[in-house]
């Protein structure tokens, strides 16, 4: 796993990796993959309450393990893994020397992990381990999935005030539409108390600072938001808000420090959600933030990690927010923001006492480097330096990008353009996956960054659909696929030539999952405008997605249903019948092991393709998911991607990696 001592300062990070450009062409010939490849050495960390251990989670090919580190030395004291495709979805500190570890897994780079329902404890010598929920016998964490047969599903909802021993958690059987129960659980012995009963089901809990839970979201099959509140753990749960019923809904966000005020965060008929102050004795009600333009993008809370005291927004940055700027936590983060003004700041633990928290500071050109605040001396010093081969002062800036679509409405994005390049360039328009409520963000993006290696212009477009501009613009996408979200695409990739950005040309379309989909139809619907496609891992056969999702439950049919649209409509828009307009070279790669998006959509659109005359080129390997994990297969990926864009549109090649290793 190697040592972690003696990490870096951020100033400290190492040779640049980006080369520049002049007169629109790439002064390197070839692109070094092995900077965008390598795995980091982790990916979040969180400081014990008594400040004296840090808990992260390290990365490896195939899985993600929990280590415990001396904050002293930053030496290893305890390690805790589980098998290929576990992930460590979450975990927090139950106390100064007991940590509690949620799984979860996932079965490709592409496919957002997903919690199996299984908690586990261990000290930080990583002695005691004990499974607080789930099916498996033996001590340490899990080594085995299969079909989810009579077992629970458990997430953490917060720590028991006043009691070291105990956390809340929410528990629930796995099923088509779970019923959710409120229990304590002993992080030694796993012994476990009913506290209360959700009033909704897929519900979402939230507490107030004495750690009761107060609130209660939730959806049934219909999927309308449901909320409901209560006083305290021996009231009944009320109504608040039902979707159905009053058309927008309302998300439980948290409590002000005196436990009466509720934060919600309320959609709105038209624009970005607002977050509104419910006075749960006297009803009132009081906006407090709103953005103009989007909605909240994270929750800044107190040092108790329970009280909820801003939000930050994004857009051509990340901003913060507090309901009192004169707060000591809301200080802190305002003196930090001074000291780091290109970069957003993120606290995501303090110790005990509050003197000390754990910072994140990041941005468009760095991952994010670790410092320790020290809130009385105001201090800050770098722990750990994140991806320290990049040096974030020569990478491309990604901007915020604003354009209207045809029927007006307002779209946002962001351009990542090759450093002293001029313009026009070859372009390529990278759609996100999802789609729904799913957006392309202001953060280091790797495969942003390497394109505009390679001489790119990189267009990511949140489409109508996207998640971050509230509930009218999302809703705006619903039964939209081919339709007016790709549009949006067509109409974005249009400002950019208009701007000069974009050499028309000389322009590609690139996606993975969603993504593939709106690469293939973008092809399909704008034959003149592109000139080629890449889909990574995507869906070309809507019907096929909508008799394979309908099976799964209810709910998910409905869901399918309302955002998709009807069954007997999606033939007519899905790039497998609509191969005979696609007259540009295409590229296909895709994971014999994807569930989300099966390989047989891609084969399917192969042969369609191949029967239209249409070239194409398949990348396929049989033991990879929704999206390749292992470092030779997403080299090979990669290598292909890059050697493909030259080939149609220009610019550098990846360095040779030697021998193919997937299917043709």
């Amino acid at each position: 796993m190697g040592n972690w001592k003696g990490w870096a300062l951020a100033a400290l990070i190492g040779s640049a990796m980006a080369p520049a450009f002049a007169q629109g062409e790439a002064r390197a010939e070839q692109v070094d993959l092995a900077p965008y490849l390598r795995r980091d050495a982790f990916e979040s960390i969180k400081i014990s309450p008594d400040g004296k251990h840090y808990a992260a989670t390290v990365p490896l090919e195939d899985r993600t393990v929990l280590v415990i580190l001396r904050r002293s030395d930053k030496e290893f004291v305890a390690k805790a893994t589980g098998s290929k495709d576990s992930v460590i979805a979450d975990y927090w500190w139950a106390n100064d020397e007991r940590v509690v570890v949620a799984i979860a897994q996932r079965l490709g780079s592409r496919d957002a992990p997903y919690r199996t329902g299984e908690l586990h404890a261990i000290d930080i010598d990583g002695g005691r381990a004990k499974i607080l929920v789930g099916r498996q016998p033996e001590v340490g964490l899990v080594d085995v999935y299969g079909d989810a047969g009579n077992r629970e599903y458990a997430d953490f909802i917060d720590r028991v005030p006043d009691d070291p021993r105990s956390i809340l958690i929410g528990v629930s059987a796995f099923s088509a539409n779970p019923q959710t129960q409120v229990e304590t659980v002993d992080v030694y012995t796993g012994r476990r108390k009913l506290v209360a009963s959700a009033p909704v089901r897929r519900a979402t809990l939230v507490t107030d600072p004495r750690g009761q839970v107060r609130l209660a979201e939730g959806r049934s099959d219909d999927n309308y938001s449901k909320l409901y509140h209560r006083d305290n753990d021996d009231s009944e749960w009320t109504q608040v808000n039902d979707q159905a019923t009053s058309g927008h809904y309302e998300w439980p966000l948290g409590f002000s420090a005196d436990a009466v005020t509720a934060y919600l965060q309320v959609s709105q008929a038209k624009g970005p959600d607002v977050i509104v102050a419910w006075n749960t004795r006297t009803g009132e009600r009081k906006e407090v933030l709103r953005d103009a333009n989007v909605d909240p993008y994270a929750l800044l809370f107190d040092r108790d990690g329970r009280t909820l005291i801003g939000a930050q927004y994004m857009a051509a940055g990340v901003r913060s927010r507090f309901f009192d700027e004169a707060g000591d936590t809301a200080r802190a983060y305002r003196r930090l923001e001074t000291a780091f003004p290109d970069s957003t700041v993120t606290i995501n633990s303090f110790t005990s006492d509050g003197r000390i928290a754990l910072a994140r500071v990041w941005n468009d050109r760095m991952q994010g480097d670790y410092y320790l605040y020290d809130t009385q001396a105001r201090t800050a010093n770098a722990v750990f330096a994140a991806q320290q081969w990049f040096d974030p002062a020569k990478m491309p800036m990604s901007r915020e990008v604003t354009l209207r679509a045809r029927d007006g409405l307002a779209l946002r994005g962001y351009l990542t353009l090759p450093r002293d390049a001029a313009q026009p360039l070859p372009m390529v328009v990278m759609p996100h996956g999802g789609p729904f409520g799913i957006f392309d963000q202001w953060q280091f993006d790797s495969d942003s960054q390497m394109l505009a290696e390679a001489g790119y212009a990189v267009l990511r477009v949140n489409y109508r659909g996207s998640g971050n501009y509230g509930w009218s613009f999302r809703q705006a996408g619903a039964r939209e696929w081919g339709g007016a979200m790709q549009d949006d695409l067509t109409d974005a990739t249009k400002w950019a030539v208009a701007q000069n950005i974009a050499d028309p040309k000389r322009i590609c379309i690139y996606g993975g999952s969603y993504g593939g989909y709106a690469a293939l139809m973008g092809v399909a619907k704008e034959p003149d405008l592109y000139r080629c496609a890449v889909g990574y891992v995507g869906v070309y056969d809507l019907e096929a997605m909508y008799r394979d999702d309908s099976r799964t439950a209810r709910w998910v049919r409905e869901y399918v249903t309302d955002w998709v649209g009807e069954r007997d409509d999606l033939a007519a828009r899905s790039p497998t019948t609509m191969a005979q307009r696609i007259k540009v070279p295409v590229l296909l790669a895709a994971g014999g092991q994807d569930t989300r998006a099966p390989i047989a959509h891609s084969k399917k659109m192969e042969r369609a393709l191949r029967s239209a005359g249409t070239p194409v080129e398949t990348l396929y390997f049989t033991t990879e998911g929704h999206g390749f994990y292992t470092e030779p297969h997403r080299r090979e990926f990669y290598t292909s991607l890059l050697d493909f864009l030259a080939r149609h549109i220009g610019g550098a090649r990846a360095k040779d990696s030697g021998e193919v290793r997937g299917t043709q």
